[in-house]
């Protein structure tokens, strides 16, 4: 099957791009709040002030850095109980849902337990999506992906996980434009919070081919991340996603820096179905050696199915046992 990436231009250095890259240089340590008070209650506001002397790495020697999706966690009542379930489950982090959050009490439950909120993910790109072929939906996207960076600088991470679009929105040409455009009009306020802009590689039918072979590369996925030239966009890889397309590991090297955050779940391609991390037949060795080569050290989010204190434990050592998290870093 003929590449549907073909006719893509990926345009590199514009005036546009050099301004993008000249912020790398520029962004202030006390902007990761800026936007973020803008739509916030007046206690809240306060808990997100002080957010930005939060730090998102953990005190820790191990290269990689557990956290896991909120959702995940589905025992205790409130926010401080679930964030005290993961954290009893051997989890140094939490990643919150951008629709759900409530700045004061996450960053309560944070301090309270000592549980890192790292990052956010976009709760509302699946179903408001911007590459929608309405212009009033991809408008509603834009205003929840703006908002979601606010927040999550409210509650002091440093990374919101976007899916940009959905690849049967549109002929591929327009979907690419739309999904380009709203990054870019997100960027300002994520250069204003200093927050990252993560695209992951699901199945979205974008940046590879659905139907294609097991054997498809990066290259697209790269040239995506590239086209913005700027420090705050990048990807949080999905290892297990994408194995029914490509090799890991390969994809891992071709990504290099570009990573910036990793999602872990299990898939069999003998069996064509996600599976428990370590119940698949992903080739975990060489995904570690990629990783060691393109020198990655830092967070890896569970994404798998959610339970009890005992489930999450479970799912904690099933990722120690395919990445050895603790180990030291290089």
């Amino acid at each position: 099957m003929a590449s549907a990436f073909a006719t893509w231009n990926f345009p590199r250095e514009t005036d546009h791009m050099k301004r993008r890259h000249f912020l790398q240089h520029s962004l202030a340590a006390g902007t990761a709040v800026y936007g973020a008070v803008q739509s916030l209650g007046a206690s809240a506001q306060d808990a997100a002030n002080d957010s930005k002397h939060r730090s998102t790495t953990p005190t820790t020697d191990a290269w990689l850095w557990t956290t896991l999706k909120i959702g995940m966690v589905r025992e205790g009542e409130t926010l401080a109980e679930k964030f005290q379930v993961a954290k009893d489950a051997g989890f140094l982090g939490v990643e919150l849902m951008t629709t759900n959050i409530n700045a004061e009490e996450a960053i309560a439950a944070a301090e309270q337990t000592g549980l890192i909120i790292d990052g956010t993910v976009g709760g509302y790109h699946w179903r408001t999506r911007h590459t929608d072929p309405d212009p009033d939906v991809r408008a509603e996207a834009l205003s929840l992906l703006r908002d979601g960076i606010r927040k999550t600088a409210a509650v002091g991470a440093d990374t919101m996980l976007l899916v940009p679009g959905r690849g049967t929105d549109g002929a591929p040409d327009v979907v690419m434009d739309r999904a380009v455009a709203a990054v870019e009009a997100a960027l300002p306020e994520a250069e204003r919070s200093g927050v990252k802009i993560l695209i992951e590689n699901v199945w979205n039918q974008f940046l590879y081919e659905h139907d294609g072979p097991d054997d498809q590369t990066a290259d697209a996925m790269a040239a995506f991340v590239d086209r913005f030239d700027s420090p705050l966009v990048g990807m949080q890889f999905d290892i297990g996603n994408h194995w029914k397309y490509g090799q890991p590991g390969d994809w891992i090297r071709t990504l290099g820096h570009r990573v910036m955050k990793l999602d872990i779940k299990g898939f069999s391609r003998s069996d064509d179905k996600f599976t428990a991390i370590t119940e698949g037949d992903l080739p975990w060795d060489d995904v570690r050696a990629a990783l060691r080569e393109i020198g990655y050290s830092g967070w890896l989010a569970a994404e798998v199915g959610g339970g009890d204190l005992q489930h999450l434990k479970t799912v904690r050592q099933q990722m120690e046992t395919a990445l050895h998290c603790n180990e030291p870093k290089a």
